[in-house]
């Protein structure tokens, strides 16, 4: 039933993608949302990000280890965050906690003194369950117009 949902998520996600050049920040995020489970307090924070997804102005995805993420979302939007360069997590002794910790955006904007983004939700994410759906759509099969009418 998760992967029926997931697919009809990133169906209309590419559906919409084939009329706007970017999609809107709900059609970014259903995926991971899909994929994610359920909201933890906190997670372990090495100091290092293996790599970050902007989804909208108030949610990205953060890898903190190669096959571990976690999405989070935000209190309300964050200004530039689909402009950054970079991104720093605020933590407690290795730990980044939702409604305490924030992203702050470095390099995104016209602005020097963005504020940083309050810590909303955090959930980890299904990451095979990711790739999985993300292949899935790649192999989608492209059937010529003649071969449909036969």
């Amino acid at each position: 039933m998760k992967l029926i949902c997931l697919l009809l998520a990133l169906g209309l996600a590419l559906t919409a993608c084939a009329t706007t050049p970017h999609g809107s920040d709900a059609e970014k995020l259903a995926p991971y949302r899909a994929q994610a489970g359920k909201p933890v307090n906190d997670f372990r924070y090495f100091g290092n990000l293996t790599g970050w997804t902007p989804l909208g102005d108030s949610a990205l995805v953060v890898w903190t280890r190669p096959g571990e993420a976690f999405l989070l979302e935000l209190y309300g939007p964050c200004s530039s965050l689909g402009f950054a360069q970079a991104i720093t997590l605020s933590n407690t002794m290795g730990r980044v906690s939702a409604r305490f910790d924030s992203v702050s955006v470095l390099g995104g904007g016209t602005s020097h003194m963005d504020m940083p983004c309050r810590i909303h939700t955090i959930r980890p994410l299904d990451t095979n369950g990711l790739k999985q759906a993300q292949q899935e759509l790649r192999e989608a099969k492209v059937v010529d117009r003649k071969a449909e009418q036969d």
